[in-house]
């Protein structure tokens, strides 16, 4: 069987990759190796756990010898690497944990995997995800971002995030390693951590919470569906051209005050509330610093040379989201509360 490494796969977006390469590919064996920092949780998989073609491995991408150890071993054939440190609200406080993380986690695995092929490289694919956020705000409405829109991070997130791009098309150039890169926009759907905008409006508006919204709200994000994501990885790790690079977006701008508005809106129907009385809860706090305006992705090119397109418009993936939530208190509750960092406790060991 072929062994595909997916890293990050106990993450948000990662454990639908997961989920679905598992599902999809009975002809691959799916090794998800995650650190389960606060952002990973296993929970997220317990409907696949007990696949014959799934194994899981704890342990850090910033440990070199444990990497280069990792692919010794079992020699995994393909690479799709998500593991990443990706909120913008923690980089501002803790840059060194992203550059660790996100850089020399990335050069750990790319060196790994050039030693591991370097008797057949075209015969093997790293596979790297990174976001929209590489490329800065745009300040016309009448732009979007393109796989030709230079770098401008502006955090020390994207920051990082671009290093990571910037080290992976090196090892594309200088060794040959085939290699292809993914930035995709906003991904929201079940199982995203409720640090971010969707589940933790979602939460505040159950409990009655405020809803805090930076600045004046209107900063723009376009938001893509976790699941259409998932697919669009497929689609890419499948058909992509060695050396390219593909923007993935959803074509769902919305600006983030009138998303929370729609979203009270969803809430109020669902709870049986009166029309308008979660938004009573939004509240604005002072900006992030180095709030970029407007993010937007051209996903023209996935579109038409491999074929993928978005399967949802937001509306109805934002109330698939919302019953989700709703349907699994169980998970928000312990999220929120820590108790899911106890899940499988002492099971894994890293090694």
């Amino acid at each position: 069987m072929k062994k595909i490494l997916i890293t990050g796969g106990a993450g948000f977006i990662g454990s639908h990759v997961v989920r679905l390469f598992v599902n999809r590919h009975s002809d691959y064996h799916v090794f998800n190796l995650d650190k389960l920092t606060y952002a990973g949780n296993l929970a997220n998989l317990t409907d696949i756990e007990q696949a014959p073609n799934y194994t899981f491995l704890k342990g850090d991408i910033v440990d070199a010898a444990f990497v280069d150890g990792l692919f010794a071993e079992h020699r995994f054939d393909d690479v799709i690497h998500l593991a990443a440190e990706s909120h913008v609200d923690r980089s501002i406080t803790d840059p060194l944990s992203f550059v660790y993380t996100n850089v020399v986690g990335t050069a750990n695995l790319l060196n790994a995997a050039r030693r591991t092929w370097q008797d057949d490289l075209p015969n093997h694919l790293f596979y790297h995800i990174s976001t929209d956020e590489v490329y800065g705000s745009l300040h016309n409405p009448e732009e979007f971002f393109t796989e030709e829109t230079p770098y401008d991070p502006q955090s020390p997130y994207s920051a990082s995030k671009a290093g990571s791009d910037h080290l992976v098309r090196a090892y594309y150039n200088t060794y040959k390693m085939p290699v292809v890169i993914t930035n995709c926009s906003n991904n929201y759907g079940p199982n995203q951590f409720p640090e971010k905008l969707i589940p933790l409006c979602i939460h505040n508006i159950a409990h009655n919470k405020p809803l805090p919204i930076y600045g004046k709200g209107e900063n723009v994000r376009d938001w893509l569906y976790v699941v259409d994501h998932a697919r669009a990885i497929d689609v890419v790790f499948h058909q992509g051209k060695p050396g390219e690079t593909y923007n993935i977006g959803g074509f769902n701008e919305w600006r983030n005050i009138d998303l929370v508005r729609l979203l009270c809106r969803i809430m109020d129907r669902k709870l049986g509330r009166p029309e308008g009385e979660s938004e009573k809860l939004i509240t604005y706090v002072t900006d992030r610093a180095g709030h970029d305006l407007r993010y937007a992705i051209d996903a023209k090119k996935i579109m038409h040379e491999l074929g993928w397109k978005p399967s949802l418009q937001f509306e109805e993936g934002l109330e698939k989201t919302v019953d989700w939530y709703l349907s699994n208190t169980e998970w928000l509750t312990n999220v929120t509360s820590g108790a899911y960092k106890h899940y499988y406790q002492g099971q894994y060991e890293s090694r």
